[in-house]
């Protein structure tokens, strides 16, 4: 189950990278269509929805790694189980918004088909599909809280170390 779950992971970050790319494409297709006089329709709605995609498949592997911001001010002066209690009640808390806002993602892009709902611009593309990305990366993020908040039930879970020393410049 652990080696899944960190391919699933590793496999949305890889699809947040190729978004990424799609971004900077679309961004250039804009701005040599402007250089050139040749308009692309829809090329800064392709830009955001690449960007938004990017955004939220990246958000279970950036967790995964420790490299989400944390604030650690009062956890840092606990020890103990203090401390793995407040662990527990955040990474609790933390599964139970992930799970609520993956929902209502999934819930949005079933509404949007529902609807037909289009965009506004010239493309008026079905909003379901940009969407897609964005519930797919809400899902997988609510996993990955989940992921962290068993493993720390169980003990398995690497401790977080603080931000400097994770990064030496």
């Amino acid at each position: 189950m652990r080696a899944a779950l960190d391919r699933l992971y590793v496999a949305a970050a890889a699809l947040a990278a190729v978004f990424m790319v799609g971004t900077l494409a679309f961004v250039c297709l804009g701005i040599g269509g402007r250089l050139f006089d040749w308009y692309v329709p829809g090329t800064d709605a392709y830009a955001g929805y690449c960007m938004a995609a990017t955004g939220f498949l990246a958000l279970a592997h950036t967790l995964k790694r420790g490299e989400h911001i944390r604030v650690t001010l009062v956890l840092e002066r606990l020890t103990g189980r203090p401390r793995r209690g407040l662990e527990i009640a955040a990474l609790a808390v933390a599964s139970l918004l992930a799970c609520a806002f993956a929902y209502y993602c999934v819930r949005l892009v079933y509404q949007s088909w529902d609807f037909h709902d289009v965009s506004t611009g010239n493309d008026a593309t079905p909003l379901w599909i940009p969407q897609i990305a964005m519930a797919v990366g809400a899902v997988v993020f609510a996993i990955a809280f989940v992921d962290e908040f068993v493993a720390e039930l169980r003990g398995a879970r690497a401790p977080v170390l603080p931000a400097e020393a994770l990064h030496s410049e």
